[in-house]
């Protein structure tokens, strides 16, 4: 049985470096995670009570392929209540995962050989999705002044049907202010080009606020999901928010592909939107790592980073401690017991020399984590003790 060329796609490679902090827990070390990027805490109580009284009562068979109408209506309003936006509840569509989003919007909005632009680094799946429908991933290299994020000058002379961009974006952490993310959607607008906004770790933002494309214009894509900000990595859900002409076509994509996104989710989603107080206060544990993470890393010598605006990340430049990252993560892991992720998954040009650190962990296992890095950088000589 033969292989296709759409499914030869590249590992993710922090999915490796998880199993193999998983193994080195296995064989009794301890290790501080800080590759992963998902939440400690679990989905909120209110998510999970909601759930557990369903199951006394509900068989939670299939629902609609867009999702149950209430939950729309509740994302719906939730771009009120965060951005003053009017959203019409029928523009929202709930997905497995936002990845499910990704199948759907890209499988939806474009044709094969479609090209899509990409800013690198960025969230290796995208090209990596792009590839498996026989789409093209434009990956277009951003710079250290434009805080790694795509400016309009940087699609100059290249040609695409498609652009993709996150705010706050993985593995920078920064964000695209309005005037920013207005000039990147006129560019699109005026190339006829699909605009696609990934706000996947919007809720989980500092000094300011995060800007939805919902705010500057009604013919976007919009993905999120209830992962990150929400805490629920697992659950596998998300959401689209498309505009009006397009829905149907979504809805009947996602009646075949997926017939619905999970019911139990959805209904522990509806929990979780009630839960402000909880998921400020998993917003507060982050804030103190955040900051523990701008103090730390410097001090281990982790000096050259990127502004985190938002997320839960910290992306630094090595390339002038070395040019294989993979090998620099695996060392810090056997030596130190930190997992970390090397910047190849994010960037396939310069990703040898950069690393992401998560810093969404519990604050005592980030302070320890910490202090590993700090020592493993005196031992090697980059860093005085």
């Amino acid at each position: 049985m033969r292989n296709s060329r759409r499914g030869s796609v590249d590992p993710f490679i922090v999915m490796d470096v998880m199993e193999a902090a998983r193994q080195a827990e296995a064989a009794g070390r301890h290790v501080i995670h800080m590759e992963v990027g998902q939440p400690s805490t679990p989905a909120p109580a209110a998510a999970r009570d909601a759930l557990s009284r369903a199951m006394q009562n509900d068989s939670l068979g299939y629902t609609v392929a867009l999702g149950l109408p209430e939950l729309r209506k509740r994302i719906a309003s939730l771009y009120g209540d965060w951005y003053n936006v009017d959203l019409d509840p029928a523009r929202v569509v709930v997905t497995p995962g936002s990845s499910g989003g990704f199948v759907l919007a890209f499988t939806a909005l474009f044709d094969a050989g479609d090209r899509i632009a990409l800013g690198a680094p960025g969230y290796p799946s995208y090209r990596q999705i792009l590839k498996a429908q026989d789409l093209v991933p434009v990956e277009v290299q951003t710079s250290a002044k434009n805080r790694l994020q795509l400016v309009p000058q940087d699609l100059e002379g290249i040609d695409y049907q498609g652009i993709m961009v996150a705010s706050p974006a993985n593995p920078s952490g920064t964000m695209l202010g309005k005037d920013e993310l207005t000039a990147l959607i006129g560019t699109a607008a005026e190339k006829g080009a699909t605009f696609m906004s990934d706000e996947i770790y919007h809720g989980i933002e500092y000094d300011k606020k995060a800007v939805t494309a919902l705010e500057i214009s009604d013919d976007v894509c919009v993905i999120n999901s209830f992962s990150k900000y929400f805490s629920m990595t697992g659950w596998r859900l998300g959401w689209l928010v498309l505009p009006e002409p397009q829905v149907r076509q979504v809805e009947r994509l996602a009646q075949n592909m997926f017939i619905c996104a999970p019911h139990a989710a959805q209904i522990a989603a509806l929990g979780a939107l009630d839960a402000g107080d909880e998921l400020q206060a998993n917003m507060e544990v982050y804030r103190t790592n955040r900051q523990l993470m701008l103090d730390g890393l410097p001090a281990a010598g982790f000096d050259r980073i990127a502004p985190p605006d938002g997320a839960f990340y910290v992306y630094a430049d090595i390339s002038h401690i070395t040019d294989d990252s993979r090998a620099f993560a695996r060392a810090i892991l056997d030596e130190a017991g930190v997992a970390v992720t090397p910047g190849l998954d994010f960037d396939q040009q310069r990703g040898a020399g950069t690393l992401r650190f998560s810093y969404a962990r519990a604050t005592a296992d980030i302070t320890e984590g910490l202090e590993r890095l700090r020592k493993f950088m005196v031992a090697h000589g980059h860093v005085h003790a």
